[in-house]
């Protein structure tokens, strides 16, 4: 009996014990992933800023005792200014460096799409057809290596005027890329699916819309982003030489002035915005990626 009683009192303790014991506070899970994801955050940002740290620590100690160079303080107080106002027009060859930079990407854009409608389909016929391949290749390894501003005379005495040579200029350094990494992307295509391809008789449209395209699409992409990043590298340079409104045409005019800050400005702008059209096309690259997944 006694026996009995007791094991009944410890029920009842264990019990109150576990009626007193405190509930599970809600919400916890989600601060831990609050927290992963600052950490996440914190690590992705913070090497990125001190790099940006010490390339500024860098340029302050080297003209911290006057020169050529201006310091990064008066850099800031010319890019205050000049952002404050970006879009202004006192002129033709007087515009912001807002105007600057949309006239930059326009021809670009211009000279890109040019070289892309040719480019990509020229890359499918020399990855498809092999007697093509051979008899292109020299010709392209003959040109590939020339100097994007070499073809520059070349479409000043075309088209006599500066803005279509320097679309020229970028049509010309922009193909390329885009024609061997899109030939590559066919020769690599597993022959056993052009196997089945030729058993089931599907026409040449059909082969390349649902066997090839899809197959080819990353390496397209590799070249589309090589591409870009070489078209926004030459029209700076193009831009120098014919002048107009443009980014490079706007570097060479501060130089004229001697206005070295500016030059640094847009110095940084110009990486900004390929840094910008580089990672965009990355981004898409990898959402067509399908060897990853």
């Amino acid at each position: 009996m006694r026996a009995e009683l007791a094991a009944r009192g410890k029920s009842r303790t264990v019990k109150v014990v576990a009626a007193d014991a405190p509930a599970a506070v809600p919400g916890r899970g989600g601060g831990a992933r609050l927290g992963e994801w600052m950490r996440a955050l914190m690590q992705a940002s913070l090497p990125p800023l001190a790099g940006l740290a010490l390339l500024i620590g860098l340029w302050h100690l080297a003209t911290m005792n006057g020169g050529g160079i201006p310091t990064p303080g008066k850099t800031w107080d010319a890019a205050v200014a000049i952002f404050a106002d970006p879009f202004y027009r006192a002129g033709p060859n007087d515009q912001g460096i807002g105007w600057n930079v949309l006239a930059s990407l326009q021809r670009v854009a211009i000279g890109f799409g040019i070289a892309a409608l040719v480019g990509i389909p020229a890359g499918f016929l020399l990855g498809r057809f092999a007697v093509l391949s051979r008899m292109m290749n020299p010709i392209i390894s003959l040109l590939r290596p020339v100097s994007p501003l070499a073809w520059l005379p070349i479409g000043l005495l075309v088209f006599q005027r500066a803005d279509p040579a320097a679309t020229w200029t970028i049509f010309i350094c922009s193909i390329w890329p885009m024609i061997l990494n899109t030939a590559q992307g066919v020769t690599r295509v597993p022959q056993d699916y052009l196997n089945v391809a030729r058993v089931l008789n599907l026409s040449e449209w059909k082969v390349f819309t649902k066997i090839l395209f899809p197959a080819v699409l990353p390496y397209m992409l590799t070249g589309i982003r090589l591409s870009i990043g070489t078209a926004w590298l030459v029209i700076v340079a193009a831009e120098m030489l014919t002048g107009g409104v443009g980014i490079g045409f706007w570097v060479w005019d501060e130089w004229n002035n001697l206005k070295v800050e500016h030059i640094i400005i847009a110095i940084f702008v110009i990486g900004i915005v390929g840094l910008i059209l580089e990672q965009a096309l990355m981004l898409v690259a990898r959402r067509f990626n399908y060897e990853s997944r």
